[in-house]
């Protein structure tokens, strides 16, 4: 390989380089955020998520006719009962990501591509709303002919549609529903009620359909306004490891902050570490190099 060429690879791996430390910069940012706007976090367990959840999850399936055991099914198997990273730090329950005319912050992840961008909400209720949004267009629309308690139907149709590339998708749902009862939550609609409520979602749909390509497709290079300038995040730890690149864990020490100072994301600490949960003991040895 000549120097001419080699050149332009160089360039090529620096620049992504330097991208990727800055979307980790910026997760590390929007993780200490929110970390102090949430300080006595709990992690859900299934029945805490669905109690906590699922007075949106009706409310949604009464604006829109999605119904609320799929809606909620949906949050617990695509955030991991409200526990993984997007959830809990995002706020991004449904793994929607950033397009174009997303105006919001962005949390990077690896996904179909590397550093892929997710939405950032205030909260989880707004993750939920436009979730309803996300599924308001052509490729979906005929679910919502269906009656908002149809949920087997909705299951198979979503994985019709595309929404999911896991095959046995439909029975992870409705598994999930049947073993927690969800459908104790949907409601069913009289002939009227269905026809407004048709109307009033179609009606989106349509309005939808000449923009979806901005609405709905993933950016593969993100917005300014989707980055935060993390400055006040130290790029040099300034605690001692071992020659092994491990870290002892001390008091008051948590899984953020310990993975905050070796400039690793707490989903890279515990990965490194098979960690189960964000439980970290005072003597513990973490793995902090990668």
């Amino acid at each position: 390989m000549t120097n001419k060429t080699l050149l332009p690879l160089l360039l090529i791996v620096f620049l992504a380089s330097c991208k990727s430390r800055q979307y980790t910069k910026n997760n590390r940012q929007i993780e200490k955020q929110a970390s102090k706007a949430n300080p006595n976090y709990e992690s859900y367990s299934t029945l805490s998520y669905i109690e906590s959840f699922k007075g949106v999850a009706i409310e949604q399936m009464n604006s829109s006719g999605i119904p609320a055991s799929i809606i909620l099914a949906q949050g617990i198997l695509e955030s991991a009962n409200g526990n993984s990273s997007l959830a809990k730090y995002a706020n991004n329950h449904f793994g929607i990501k950033c397009t174009s005319e997303w105006k919001g912050k962005g949390y990077y992840k690896d996904d179909d591509a590397k550093n892929d961008c997710f939405r950032v909400y205030k909260d989880a209720r707004e993750s939920y709303r436009d979730h309803s949004e996300f599924l308001k267009r052509k490729r979906y629309s005929f679910l919502f002919e269906l009656d908002k308690n149809d949920y087997k139907n909705w299951a198979y149709g979503l994985k019709q549609a595309g929404y999911a590339t896991n095959p046995k998708y439909p029975e992870l749902l409705i598994n999930l529903i049947n073993r927690y009862k969800l459908n104790q939550y949907d409601q069913p609609e009289t002939e009227q009620e269905k026809f407004l409520r048709e109307d009033r979602v179609f009606a989106d749909i349509n309005k939808n359909i000449p923009k979806e390509k901005e609405k709905f497709a993933p950016v593969s290079t993100p917005t300014s306004n989707q980055i935060i300038v993390a400055n006040d995040i130290s790029d040099s730890p300034t605690d001692k490891t071992t020659s092994n690149g491990r870290y002892t864990v001390k008091k008051g020490d948590t899984l953020y902050n310990v993975a905050k100072r070796f400039n690793l994301t707490t989903d890279e600490l515990r990965l490194l570490n098979n960690l189960p949960d964000t439980g970290i003991k005072i003597g513990q040895e973490l793995l902090v190099v990668k």
